[in-house]
């Protein structure tokens, strides 16, 4: 009996060892969370209800932030401007994507790895070197890219940071640009695992290239799609470097991101930053929600057409 209990006191003491070493390896990951991302969040909970400016002392106010957000007109301004510019930003480059992932994963086509490479690159490259770029392409100045294609037919030039839709537009295909290779490599990863022999059949059938992508490949595609959607709208709600080195905070492409770092950094209203971000963080969840209600009822529909 005694040697059978100094067994399993020396088993439990084995097992509470590695739990211990266990969670001293993944420590360093939640200490640098805690510290970086848990603290912040909830800090910024806190001070959505006070007044603050970051170096005196700190004021209850109560809904005072919320009420000075949601009567403020530039905050709707951006709010709109974030919906517009994430629908022409990400709505487009969805659809190419998966043509261009169609193209790729086609048999025919040569050097493939080349042009997956190259399609890819925008993705890994600095946002701020980007915005510099298209910063160039749409300048202001009549010898810029965009106005000296305008130029050559006869047209005026634009002064694309200041113009309602110009800001709006230039915005957006920065975003398309960066992120056009990252979701064309996941509709690909997608088409790579739908099997051959549907392809196949569809030829024998004498269906054509449209069909095959409409009947086939779309429908087996709808995880990644969705995956995509949400992930693409989650991004286009968080907008910021492009806007900020194109515009700055002129209302033309200010977004919410933006105008949440204005009035914390530029207006040091920090009070007011935070309760902007509590206000960024329920429209976010409602677009999860809704996403996920989307998915659950797709998912749904697609067994149901499964079984039958």
């Amino acid at each position: 009996m005694g040697l059978t209990l100094e067994k399993k006191q020396k088993k439990i003491t084995e097992k509470k060892r590695n739990a211990l070493s266990g969670y001293l390896f993944i420590s360093p990951f939640y200490l640098l969370f805690a510290v970086f991302g848990l603290f912040p969040i909830l800090f910024s909970f806190y001070i959505g209800f006070f007044r603050w400016d970051g170096l005196s002392d700190m004021e209850f106010a109560g809904l005072h932030n919320f009420q000075y957000i949601l009567n403020d007109e530039l905050f709707w301004k951006s709010l709109s401007n974030t919906l517009i510019i994430g629908i022409m930003g990400t709505a487009p480059q969805l659809v190419i994507g998966i043509l261009l992932a169609y193209a790729l994963n086609a048999t025919f086509l040569k050097y493939k790895n080349v042009f997956r490479i190259m399609i890819f690159l925008p993705y890994v490259t600095s946002i701020v070197a980007v915005a510099i770029v298209f910063s160039v392409i749409f300048s202001n100045q009549p010898h810029g890219l965009i106005n000296s294609v305008f130029g050559l037919f006869g047209m005026d030039p634009v002064v694309w940071n200041r113009s309602e839709w110009g800001a709006k537009i230039a915005i957006a295909t920065m975003i398309f640009w960066r992120w056009l290779g990252y979701n064309t490599l996941i509709y690909l990863a997608g088409m790579q695992s739908i099997p051959g022999h549907l392809y196949e059949a569809a030829r024998l059938e004498g269906a054509s290239i449209f069909q095959q992508l409409r009947y086939i490949t779309i429908p087996m595609l709808k995880p990644f799609i969705l995956f995509t959607v949400f992930t693409a709208t989650v991004g286009a709600l968080q907008v910021f470097a492009e806007p900020m080195i194109f515009s700055g905070y002129r209302p033309e492409g200010m977004t919410v991101v933006l105008y949440l770092y204005r009035e914390g950094f530029h207006n040091n209203y920090f009070g007011t930053a935070a309760a902007t971000s509590l206000v960024l963080f329920f429209i976010i969840i409602v677009f999860t929600a809704v996403n996920m209600f989307l998915t659950s009822r797709i998912g749904q529909q697609s067994k149901r057409r499964a079984r039958v």
